[in-house]
């Protein structure tokens, strides 16, 4: 591990102005995963900035919708009443998360912002083009049973690691960005995580020294009537092999909206519209869940070991949707 400063900072101008005036420092909250792959000189920072001083917490129910401050830790989150009643997928995903320990340090941006569990990232004696760019990706012909089938390249399979983020992109969660200038921008999650392409090593839109403050998430009947189904290798601190997050508003015996997203399969989170759109006017049953779950797998790109996941996600699709209306 390499040596580094460490930083208190009492604002959060002052934070995102240290981020942006060294590039090679680093926001520090929780810090369950970035002290891990420090450990492991995945990454090296110059200077740790610790923002648990600043005033970036809350969680407040109103009737447009639900707001998170980002330092919130998961645990909090997961288990407020006002969040278990009226957006249920959240909770189930930040509940179905790392364990017990981690989610009472682990905060609700810095979850976000995780790194993939790829096992040629997390192994500094393979090359890896998000660690190095350029270096190649051995898992495209290597051992790739958990990695994606959604959103991929020739340059990186890598998923995204963040239950919480699967959920956050089926109801349509928006973050709230701010710069060392004090000025803010939101920003749709769903469009935050970027697409590996030719650069995986760029992950996200942050700009230089900009801090994630708060997440949005609107109110809507699909978000108190929705899901979050984990499939994994054991039942406790696993990450997923398929995950689905759902939500369904259904009147009258006819689905009148719904929200699909797809964990454990994506370089990013999941959003499945053309099965969203295939459920809306349906009745909610198994056979018309079935029909709509086959469209969520029509562009995957499986390779040699994560075949399975494309029989996989259909079946958690299904089960997820099936929870919501039993």
């Amino acid at each position: 591990m390499n040596n580094f400063a460490y930083t208190q900072a009492a604002s959060t101008k002052e934070a995102t102005t240290a981020k942006e005036a060294d590039k090679q420092a680093a926001f520090i909250g929780g810090g369950t995963t970035l002290l891990d792959i420090m450990k492991s000189n995945i990454e090296q920072h110059t200077l740790l900035i610790d923002i648990n001083k600043l005033n970036l917490l809350g969680i407040e129910n109103a009737a447009t919708g639900l707001r998170i401050g980002t330092l919130e830790r998961m645990s909090d989150v997961g288990e407020h009443p006002q969040v278990v009643q009226h957006y249920p997928v959240i909770s189930q995903a930040l509940l179905a998360s790392a364990s017990p320990q981690l989610r009472n340090m682990a905060s609700m941006g810095g979850n976000l912002l995780q790194k993939t569990r790829c096992g040629y990232y997390r192994d500094t004696a393979f090359p890896c083009n998000k660690r190095v760019p350029g270096s190649g990706c051995p898992a495209q012909q290597g051992d790739n049973r958990n990695l994606a089938i959604f959103g991929t390249s020739p340059s990186c399979i890598a998923t995204n690691a963040s239950d919480l983020a699967v959920a956050l992109v089926a109801l349509e969660a928006r973050l709230t960005l701010e710069n060392p200038k004090g000025a803010t921008r939101t920003v749709p999650l769903a469009d935050f995580y970027k697409l590996p392409g030719n650069t995986p090593h760029i992950e996200n839109q942050l700009q230089p020294g900009e801090l994630i403050t708060a997440i949005t998430v609107p109110a809507a009947a699909h978000a108190r009537k929705s899901h979050y189904l984990k499939v994994r290798d054991r039942a406790s601190y696993a990450y997923a092999l398929v995950s689905a997050a759902v939500g369904l508003d259904v009147q009258g015996g006819v689905i009148r909206s719904a929200r699909v997203a797809l964990g454990g399969v994506g370089t990013v989170p999941w959003r499945v519209p053309a099965v969203e759109k295939a459920l809306v006017g349906k009745a909610p049953t198994e056979e018309n869940f079935r029909a709509a779950a086959a469209l969520a797998v029509r562009d995957a790109q499986p390779r040699e070991h994560n075949k399975f996941k494309v029989e996989l996600a259909q079946r958690t699709l299904v089960r997820a949707l099936l929870e919501v209306v039993a």
